[in-house]
């Protein structure tokens, strides 16, 4: 701290991490002459300047002779996934936050949250797994999410005395600071490059209540003490829920006069493994709560709970009452590529049981047959409004003169009529096509389906596969080939692009949720011993 530099030789040297390991000044403190070194925010201990330290007191390992290491942290966990356990043996003493509020030793606390706009779907995790600060600033630090945030605060705390505001980054403190501004709000901000002097003047005019609002980013996460707060406004989006607790707690300081602190989290997309208020007591992030005290969401969440345990009782007791019904498996399948999916027959399997021609499965319950010319019939589920309505549709489509102009290549589909089983309606369409159409084109016992496919087909179907996987003539028949074809103009491109969206997005999701699951096992606390 200025001039004043440590011995070595204090009974108590207190010291950042930083300093101490700046050039080689750990060698003048000898670790025989110490007996118990103190770790603040001990969730950083395994980070490489605390390892560091660490190893110069012969802390990396248990020893006879070391000193003995003590760790104190209000969020006993990593983001990182790093374990304590290599540098701490065992956690002796753990308070819960909420327990510290009820035993009055923190302040009491009520939650707002607040959906904004802001999309994080293409906002991409940094190396500590929280989102990227440069991309989350971008779809942050709008005018449109910034007059949500200020005019949130308007609405529901604009009668508190002292407001912290957490930030993504330097330019998002200017945007929303000058938001408030706008609207007539004295706020002021806080960042690491404000000067020391002007930084000290600004905290303490806070501190004095001078002014409402305080904006910052980055700078009083940790070990801040500003007791005055009563408003906490998350204007920064986290995966982290470390951060998440780390914000909140500069609200939950005792201080005289104060009832509680108000914390309005802006919520944002919620399909990103953002964590929000309502994940700290176990909630679904999409909760969106109105000023709900502590023992508020607790109690929601111990509802939430008890409806839990009802629905799952209510399924045991109809699995286990209809499970003799159940007389097949349920087979799930995927598609890698597009012609997965318009090679796959499966769905042809039922029609084709009852009907001897050459029908198509295009998508969920729909089936197409060839005609000439680029006509064909078409087979769905009807929209069923009332009961003992016919249940499927079937329809003809046939293509327009090259001489009519139109979009479309297909005059407006005529419904043929509507039946009440699958069967019914696939033999109707049956009998109006032996009627319409020729029996070489729509059997599927034609002896031309047998044979090899034609050049055109290969071509055709080969664009929609690999260099080194190109079909040969040997490959497929004509038949089969033409089915294909069939899916392809019918829509198996798009219907693959949405399978396969589809999957991605589960995908998506099940990372997610296995990263949240990982991220809640690892932020856990228990008393006992820790594993390296």
């Amino acid at each position: 701290m200025g001039n004043m530099h440590a011995s070595g030789f204090a009974d108590i040297t207190i010291a950042s991490v930083q300093s101490i390991t700046s050039g080689d000044r750990i060698r003048k403190f000898d670790p025989n002459l110490f007996k118990l070194v103190l770790v603040d925010e001990a969730h950083h201990i395994v980070a490489p300047g605390y390892l560091r330290i660490l190893e110069h007191f012969g802390l990396e390992q248990k020893r006879e002779h070391s000193p003995i290491l003590v760790g104190v942290s209000a969020t006993f966990s990593r983001f990182d996934g790093l374990r304590l356990g290599s540098a701490i043996d065992e956690i002796v003493y753990h308070k819960d936050y909420v327990d510290m509020i009820g035993d009055k030793w923190l302040s009491e606390v009520i939650f707002t949250t607040v959906e904004s706009t802001a999309d994080l779907s293409r906002v991409r995790a940094g190396a500590n797994g929280d989102y990227q600060p440069g991309e989350l600033s971008r779809v942050v630090n709008t005018e449109t999410v910034n007059e949500i945030t200020v005019r949130s605060w308007l609405a529901k705390a604009s009668g508190r005395k002292s407001t912290l505001i957490f930030c993504v980054d330097l330019a998002h403190v200017a945007g929303l600071t000058q938001t408030f501004h706008q609207h007539g709000v004295d706020a002021r901000f806080v960042t690491g490059d404000t000067p020391k002097l002007e930084r000290s003047e600004r905290l303490d005019a806070f501190k004095r209540g001078e002014f409402p609002v305080l904006v910052n980013c980055g700078v009083f996460t940790e070990g801040t003490d500003i007791p005055n707060i009563d408003c906490v406004v998350l204007a920064r989006p986290t995966r982290s829920r470390n951060l998440l607790v780390q914000m909140i707690g500069r609200g939950m300081r005792l201080h005289p006069g104060k009832i509680n602190c108000h914390v309005i989290d802006m919520v944002s997309s919620l399909a990103t493994g953002i964590v929000t208020t309502p994940t700290l007591f176990g909630l679904d992030p999409s909760e969106i709560v109105k000023e709900a005290s502590v023992g508020e969401m607790q109690g929601l969440k111990d509802r939430k709970e008890a409806e839990q345990e009802r629905e799952e009782q209510v399924a045991t007791h109809a699995t286990s009452s209809s499970k003799s019904d159940l007389s097949g498996n349920i087979t799930f399948t995927e598609y890698d590529s597009v012609f997965d999916l318009i090679a796959d027959t499966s769905g042809e399997e039922h029609i084709r049981s009852i009907s001897q021609n050459a029908w198509v499965q295009t998508g969920p319950g729909k089936y197409v047959l060839s005609g000439p010319g680029g006509a064909y019939l078409r087979l769905e589920q009807a929209d069923v409004s009332e009961e003992g309505e016919p249940k499927f549709v079937a329809w003809e489509l046939r293509t327009l003169p090259q001489s009519v102009k139109s979009k479309s290549p297909y005059a407006t589909p005529r419904r043929l009529f509507k039946a009440a089983t699958f069967a019914d309606a696939v033999h109707g369409a049956d009998t109006y096509a032996s009627e319409k159409y020729p029996q070489i084109l729509i059997s599927r016992n034609q002896a031309w389906r047998r044979g090899p496919p034609t050049d055109g087909q290969l071509k055709m179907l080969n664009q929609y596969r690999g260099e080194d996987d190109q079909l040969q003539a040997t490959d497929i028949t004509k038949g089969k080939a033409a089915d294909m074809i069939t899916k392809l103009r019918h829509g198996a491109r798009g219907r693959f692009s949405s399978l396969d969206a589809d999957r991605r997005r589960k995908e998506k999701q099940m990372r997610a949720s296995e990263q949240q699951q990982a991220m809640r096992l690892r932020e856990k606390v228990t008393v006992g011993p820790l594993t390296a």
